[in-house]
């Protein structure tokens, strides 16, 4: 952190360690990859991160919204591109004219992109969601034949390309599950009627992360990468790093006041926190506005003068506060919120992980990461060295 910048917190991405997983992930699943940067890249900034995946190898960049697909364009990356998240009555001529691939999983969502090439006289290229056992967006029982058939007449009238066919499994991050190989076989009948239907799809894509790494079954023509090329563990993994997996995100911030305590002293809201001994607070310019959640109180940790400091008392909007007892600190040392964590077979004390921050707070990584807030600036490093 600069005084130019005046920043009271930053999150530091670090190019080269999204690089580094995408490589890794690559050279396990041994397919192509679409490197998922929907919301912001989980938070890492998606234009930076998706030219690092891209010159890592990435063949493909997945997001959720036409808005984000636009952004990707507009920054001048030209880069096969799928989005997968519409309304049915969207503007969808934006998408086709920017050679985005559209997922559709539904009939009127076809419809109104048959519709919208039509009105520009240039197919839409189109991937085909089955739904393998998630409920959620993908078309499953009899809607999937219905879809296939009327994709492929539009197809045929030269108004749709049906590029891929797609899918999401539900708890890849369960190694062995059986309900992996349930959905993997509703998936392979999914294939079979699109090509008992006409269709010849060019990729075909159902593994994430965690079955990238760990389901071979699943992976066709394309893994798509989202929390392990951030350098999260998908399996919830919390200590040293598997998969050779380095955390690109580093949210750190610095001491702004500090106070010498009696014991007996109420910290922050209510109190919920009594300090048990004379010890010493110090104040941070973080809170739950910022992505500290407040559901982390009495359990969250910080790294602060070489070690791990608890945070305790309510976590405000704004702000916290750390108990670093007797160690010398002083007003502006900095603190590491989360990081890269310990090294591989390390035995020393190492700064907090997203992870950990997720065990914290009873959620996962992804809301963790995605979390942190506008206000705190983004710094990203090693662009270059990602790109060689």
């Amino acid at each position: 952190m600069t005084n130019e910048s005046a920043q009271l917190a930053e999150a530091v991405i670090d190019l080269a360690a999204i690089a580094e997983n995408i490589r890794m992930v690559g050279a396990i699943a041994r397919t192509g990859l679409m490197a998922v940067v929907k919301a912001d890249a989980f938070g890492h900034g998606a234009v930076p991160v998706a030219r690092a995946a891209l010159g890592a190898g990435a063949d493909w960049l997945g997001v959720t919204s036409a808005t984000e697909a636009v952004a990707l364009r507009s920054a001048g990356i030209d880069a096969p591109v799928l989005s997968w998240l519409h309304r049915p009555d969207e503007d969808f001529t934006r998408l086709i004219a920017a050679d985005v691939d559209i997922a559709v999983s539904t009939l009127a969502h076809l419809r109104a992109i048959a519709n919208a090439a039509a009105d520009l006289g240039v197919p839409a290229a189109v991937q085909l969601k089955a739904d393998v056992g998630l409920s959620r967006n993908g078309a499953g029982g009899d809607e999937w034949p219905e879809l296939v058939a009327w994709a492929r007449k539009h197809e045929a009238e030269g108004s749709v390309r049906v590029r891929g066919v797609w899918s999401h499994l539900t708890n890849a991050d369960v190694p062995g599950c059986p309900s992996i190989a349930r959905q993997l076989s509703t998936f392979r009948e999914a294939l079979r009627i699109a090509r008992d239907a006409g269709l010849d799809p060019e990729v075909i894509h159902l593994a994430n992360s965690a079955a990238a790494l760990a389901a071979p079954q699943t992976r066709f023509d394309l893994c798509r990468i989202g929390l392990a090329m951030y350098g999260v563990d998908p399996f919830g993994a919390t200590g040293p790093r598997r998969y050779g997996l380095r955390p690109a995100m580093t949210l750190r911030s610095r001491v702004i006041n500090l106070k010498r305590v009696p014991a007996g002293t109420g910290v922050s809201y209510g109190p919920d926190h009594v300090t048990d001994r004379p010890t010493t607070l110090a104040l941070l310019p973080l809170g739950y506005a910022d992505g500290l959640s407040r559901t982390a109180e009495g359990r969250a940790w910080v790294w602060l003068a070489g070690r791990r400091c608890p945070i305790v008392g309510r976590i405000a909007m704004d702000q916290c506060v750390v108990d670093v007892g007797d160690l010398p600190v002083t007003l502006g040392d900095p603190v590491v919120v989360f990081g890269a964590g310990a090294e591989p077979g390390s035995l020393d004390p190492a700064e907090p992980t997203a992870a950990e921050w997720a065990q914290w707070a009873g959620t996962n990584p992804h809301e963790v990461l995605t979390g942190i807030g506008a206000r705190v600036a983004r710094v990203h490093l090693h662009g270059e060295a990602a790109r060689s």
